[in-house]
């Protein structure tokens, strides 16, 4: 067992914290393999009743991502790391999914791509006054993975899609509007939240009702509106020309945003989530996932966004192609191509 996690067996509930502190809790693959071993030990034992999975105590954040620098350096080779990275941390989202005993995610602090990851699979999530909830990875190159296409394109009206393309962060009330959060709690709260959780594993909803606060106004929702209007199309340019057309101070505002992002990355989410939203499993939903990480950890947009958001840390991304016209129908087809069933993902 990896010391990038703590997982111990508290009574009849079963926790698992996560424990890279100076990463923000980033997952590592090994974190992955060690959150997949416990849950199955866990699994047919009848005196494990419920998990709880957070992060180390004393810590920041709950869960910044998954190894970026890693996956940029494997993704310049063959490869062959990130496609590892990436089909055990998605055989752990989806073990989580499917997991029978119920599991309580704590998003106290930043919660962000892996972190979406491993939270949004489990039956309760509670949001904190310091949740900081986001898919930021078209800015980086990348896309909303982790079941993102699943979870995102399930939201209200279009705001998945919004969230996919700008990264928007949101914060614990507006996490929990959506029903990305199942619950929010006051930090103060969470250490008798879990006591309680300890003292009595089958009484969790009642112990989260009864320790729950009304949440902060949710400012996303006073934008939907806004947000379903010019974020309706599936077509990036679509969106980019009703942004265009508005002109107006929010609207000017998401289109300086969405300049910043990747243009291949960008057309690439919202495939993903206009597919999503008509996958039959999520088993298909990470499958399909997998094939597109595959490639696009391979492609120019990813190292590049690594190299300017996180090594060298200008800022200033040289994406190719440059615009949204420079990335073809075809080019996305091929990225969105199934693999050979050898080299397919599967959930074991």
């Amino acid at each position: 067992m990896t010391d990038q996690l703590i997982v111990e067996v508290q009574g009849p509930v079963g926790r698992i914290a996560l424990n890279r502190p100076k990463a923000l809790h980033a997952l590592t693959a090994e974190m992955c393999d060690g959150i997949l071993a416990a849950l199955e030990a866990w699994r047919g034992d009848d005196g494990i009743r419920a998990i709880i999975l957070d992060h180390a105590a004393g810590t920041r954040g709950f869960c910044a991502g998954g190894d970026i620098r890693m996956l940029a350096e494997s993704g310049a080779g063959d490869g062959a790391v990130a496609r590892h990275f990436f089909a055990t941390e998605y055989r752990m989202n989806h073990r989580l999914f499917t997991y029978a005993k119920p599991i309580v995610a704590v998003m106290d602090g930043i919660t962000m791509g892996g972190g979406v990851g491993v939270s949004l699979p489990c039956r309760y999530r509670i949001a904190t006054e310091n949740t900081k909830f986001a898919m930021p990875e078209t800015g980086i190159g990348l896309f909303p993975d982790v079941g993102a296409g699943w979870y995102l394109s399930r939201l209200p009206g279009r705001i998945g899609q919004y969230l996919a393309l700008t990264g928007q962060r949101l914060d614990g009330g507006e996490a929990h509007a959506l029903g990305l959060a199942t619950h929010y709690l006051p930090a103060d709260r969470l250490d008798e939240a879990k006591a309680r959780i300890l003292a009595d594993p089958t009484a969790i909803d009642a112990a989260l009702a009864a320790l729950s606060a009304p949440p902060p106004e949710a400012r996303i929702l006073a934008d939907r509106a806004a947000i379903d209007r010019l974020f309706a199309a599936d077509t990036l340019e679509d969106i980019l020309a009703a942004l265009d057309a508005d002109g107006g101070e929010w609207a000017t505002r998401q289109r300086a945003t969405l300049d910043t992002k990747s243009p291949q990355a960008m057309k690439v989410s919202l495939r993903l989530l206009k597919d999503g939203a008509g996958m039959a499993s999520f088993a298909d939903e990470m499958a399909h996932e997998y094939a597109v990480a595959a490639r696009v950890v391979q492609r120019h947009d990813f190292t590049e966004g690594v190299r300017a958001v996180i090594v060298d840390k200008d800022n200033a991304p040289r994406w190719n192609p440059a615009t949204p016209d420079g990335v073809s129908d075809h080019l996305i087809d091929q990225i969105f191509a199934p693999l050979p069933p050898a080299e397919a993902w599967t959930p074991e």
